[in-house]
């Protein structure tokens, strides 16, 4: 259904056991169309399958992170093509959930602007370090749409009454308001790679089935009731501690 561009959209190097993941739209802010979106997706996946990586970077080159959706890419649809934008919103919730998907842990490197589906794909990541450049926000209904695809994530990420505050008025907020809020978990002066790179490389020393377990328990345990937490979590540590009697 989609005419996917064969351009090399997304970047990948691998630092021993890190792998970098690059949005190579800078032209336009590393905007999502639908071959950049499709790309980004497959290099996550292909990285959360790779036997030799640990741990994953995502950032974006050039001026900014990601300026979110591509809305050029559908503006002059015709309602022979209508389907696609139901394909593309189906694609785009499978890369805002993936790093939560994936067994390995993603960290993202934020410089510029994270709007609307790049805050999403920010927020998406395991941990979150920007530079003090930061221009975060949803400015959807400012624009007279709405932040569908990436709303989910936010409000599991600030809660109702911030997320509605972020969404409804359409701010963008800064590297250090980000910070108090809890959305990302460092702010640095400059180029965020480095940075990022520094808790990625403390990832890939971790035992793998340690940090995968720690990971997946995480976002189990966040949306169930005490109880049933708590016998996740117990079932986890026995599977654990019999891993390291084995070894032993």
């Amino acid at each position: 259904m989609f005419d996917v561009s064969d351009e090399k959209l997304v970047l990948i190097e691998d630092r021993d056991a890190i792998r970098i993941v690059t949005m190579n739209r800078p032209d336009k802010l590393n905007a999502l169309n639908t071959a950049l979106t499709q790309q980004l997706l497959d290099a996550l996946l292909a990285a959360d399958a790779a036997e030799g990586v640990r741990a994953v970077v995502m950032t974006g080159a050039g001026r900014g992170f990601c300026a979110g959706a591509d809305l050029q890419e559908f503006k002059h649809l015709t309602p022979a093509q209508a389907g696609a934008v139901e394909a593309r919103a189906d694609l785009t919730c499978r890369l805002q959930v993936a790093m939560q998907k994936m067994a390995k842990p993603v960290v993202a490197a934020v410089h510029g602007a994270a709007i609307g589906g790049g805050a999403g794909l920010a927020i998406g990541c395991d941990m979150v370090v920007v530079s003090d450049s930061l221009k975060f926000g949803y400015p959807e209904v400012k624009h007279s749409i709405v932040p569908a695809l990436v709303m989910t994530g936010l409000v599991r990420a600030l809660g109702r009454k911030q997320a509605f505050e972020m969404i409804s008025l359409g701010q963008l907020i800064g590297a250090e308001e980000a910070l108090a809020l809890g959305l990302v978990n460092r702010v640095v002066t400059g180029d965020p790679l480095p940075a990022a790179l520094e808790i990625a490389e403390a990832w890939a020393k971790a035992e793998p089935r340690a940090m995968r377990a720690a990971k997946s328990l995480m976002y189990r345990v966040e949306d169930l009731p005490l109880d049933a937490a708590m016998l996740a979590g117990r079932d986890v540590n026995a599977l654990m501690r019999s891993f390291r009697e084995r070894e032993a």
